[in-house]
């Protein structure tokens, strides 16, 4: 296993170097932001154990930086930083765990070891699905550049939709995942609230991204790589009496989750 430390303070990056060292591990160890960004661009390692606060580029713009670049190799910072805000803004800039010192050498070795048995799969920070954007430290949700405003329920429901993209999501399951499981909450209001995202991440832009499988569910797609021959549509079809019971319920839940808008929306990363 090859790993890369990015520790400016030389005593400590030369002792994580050692220890990592005889535990086995092939360990390079660069001093500043720059050049750690520039070894993780070039060489493959398994690990970059990086501390936040570096000359020239901090630590937060450093693994922001690879993950921009589709460079996933598992991250772990390792800072002096022990604010909950900071281990926040970290692991929301694309850090895969975080640790503060003063730290346990042997916590350290447990968790190089979890990291190593997830290995590096694509985990962008920002979902998308065609010009659709959304970032989840921020709760922002962008198409073409313009910023849609939805309420808590369509943004959870549009963010479950987006992290299942291209695949069949049925309405039991958006039910137990979005709304709450144990209330006894009629199917077809999912519809409602699918219509609801229709109008605002889809009509305004000339879109169709967002459609009804028959007999399925929904899938939510980029339509620059569809396959026509796949058969979904555009159009739920709910009868009017029903349509609008289930407008009713939903514009119920819609006044409660409007006031929830942009609530939790975090902070920007602190760089240092």
């Amino acid at each position: 296993m090859r790993i890369l430390v990015v520790e400016d303070e030389p005593r400590l990056g030369r002792a994580l170097q050692r220890g990592l060292t005889a535990e086995g591990y092939r360990v390079d160890l660069a001093t500043d932001g720059i050049d750690g960004l520039e070894a993780a661009r070039h060489e493959a390692y398994d690990t970059v154990i990086l501390d936040i606060m570096l000359p020239r580029l901090s630590g937060y713009r450093v693994v922001r930086t690879l993950r921009e670049e589709g460079i996933w190799v598992p991250v772990l910072i390792l800072s002096a930083k022990d604010g909950e805000y900071d281990e926040a803004d970290g692991l929301d800039c694309g850090a895969d765990d975080y640790l503060t010192k003063p730290f346990s050498f042997v916590v350290l070795l447990a968790r190089l070891r979890a990291l190593h048995r997830r290995g590096a799969p694509e985990r962008p920070t920002v979902l998308a699905v065609g010009s659709l954007r959304l970032d989840p430290a921020s709760r922002r949700v962008v198409r073409d550049d313009t910023e849609i405003t939805l309420t808590a329920r369509e943004y959870a429901l549009l963010e479950y939709l987006m992290r299942r993209q291209d695949q069949v999501v049925t309405k039991i399951e958006l039910l137990d995942r979005v709304w709450d499981a144990g209330a006894d909450t009629d199917p077809n209001v999912v519809e409602v609230y699918v219509g609801y995202l229709r109008r605002k991440i889809d009509q305004p832009f000339g879109r169709h991204s967002l459609q009804t499988v028959r007999g399925a569910g929904y899938r939510l797609f980029d339509e620059t790589k569809a396959d026509p021959s796949r058969g979904a549509t555009g159009a739920d079809t709910i009868d009017d009496i029903d349509g609008d019971v289930f407008a009713n319920e939903a514009a119920a839940a819609e006044s409660a989750d409007t006031a929830e808008t942009g609530a939790g929306r975090a902070p920007a990363p602190r760089e240092a």
